[in-house]
């Protein structure tokens, strides 16, 4: 996986003993090779370190070309000839604490060059803009506004009061309203030998021209690949978007939605307030979802949905319906 290093910093690549040693890992290997990346399984390329939580069918799925992956002792024999296998019991964690020792994310005073700031744009007192971050002509930052080291906003761009911006992409004519929160660490967790463990993400935000964010709304970085919104998306207040979500163009979702991570949504889909997605869900083009809908499964593209769980919503007003008539008071005979 290539790491954006405008973003985060690279220690360096390792050897996979070392940085096994590093870690606190005892594992004997057939060959010692160079680590230069991490990665998910399926994507894992030359020098990535993947890792694989489940059984042997799971660990068929990984990259054939991954350099190595963590697997349980019971996965390993799944895995493609050519990938060295690291038997631990906790692959995820194990995963996490190499990674860490391969990158860092940079810090919002880390050191180095200039911002640059397009001679048009404006930057109230009391906004703080990061190192090697751009900002472009026409644009507008409000006060108390933190945009971090290495972020890039377009052309007549504007970013409301105390709107936080990390690891992201900003595209030409956004609107960010105030209290926002783009690209912060999505919600990564794993169980290590001491319990809960956070786990660190390593992607971006991508957000394309014309998009609206809404009040105090969050949208998180991707864990190892992009969360990205399309063209013309309007999002309104007090939304959360998880690690990992691709929205399509033109998509409407009103206040208190939610999607969770590695979704897709497709172009021109309408959400009413309090939608809730599950995590690798796709919703098609065009499909609309009531308000309050919960969307456990896929959704084909042009369908109306509503309901918890969510169906056809045709289908769910008449089961509603049929629940109201059973359960109204029954008229005494006259």
């Amino acid at each position: 996986m290539l790491i954006d290093q405008r973003f985060y910093d690279l220690k360096g690549p390792q050897s996979l003993r070392t940085l096994l040693r590093t870690c606190g890992f005892e594992s004997e290997l057939a060959a010692d090779i160079e680590i230069s990346g991490v990665a998910a399984s399926d994507s894992a390329g030359p020098g990535d370190l993947c890792f694989v939580e489940g059984a042997a069918s799971q660990a068929e799925k990984v990259n054939s070309e991954a350099g190595a992956c963590f697997v349980t002792d019971k996965a390993q024999s799944g895995l493609p000839d050519g990938v060295m296998a690291i038997v631990v019991s906790h692959p995820r964690y194990a995963h996490k604490l190499v990674s860490e020792a391969l990158f860092s994310l940079k810090d919002w005073m880390a050191p180095g060059p200039d911002p640059a700031i397009h001679e048009t744009a404006r930057v109230a007192p009391g906004a703080f803009i990061g190192a090697g971050a751009a900002i472009g002509a026409d644009a507008q930052i409000a006060p108390g506004a933190v945009i971090g080291p290495g972020v890039q906003i377009g052309a007549r761009t504007k970013i409301g009061a105390n709107v936080s911006i990390r690891c992201a992409l900003i595209g030409n004519d956004v609107v960010v309203h105030s209290g926002a929160s783009i690209g912060e660490a999505g919600f990564g967790v794993t169980l290590g030998p001491d319990g809960a463990e956070d786990v660190p993400q390593w992607g971006r935000v991508i957000i394309q021209d014309h998009v609206t964010i809404g009040a105090n709304s969050c949208i998180d970085r991707g864990a190892f690949s992009d969360t990205i919104i399309g063209e013309r998306t309007k999002i309104d207040n007090l939304v959360q978007i998880a690690h990992n979500v691709v929205i399509g163009r033109n998509v409407m979702m009103a206040s208190f939605t939610g999607i969770s991570g590695t979704s897709e949504v497709g172009d021109g889909v309408v959400m009413g307030g309090r939608v809730g997605i599950a995590d690798h869900v796709t919703i098609g083009a065009g499909a609309q979802l009531a308000a309050s809908a919960g969307i456990f499964r896929d959704i084909p593209a042009g369908e109306t949905w509503g309901g918890v769980p969510a169906k056809p919503l045709r289908q769910y007003l008449r089961e509603i319906a049929w629940i109201q008539k059973q359960t109204a008071p029954k008229k005494k005979p006259k």
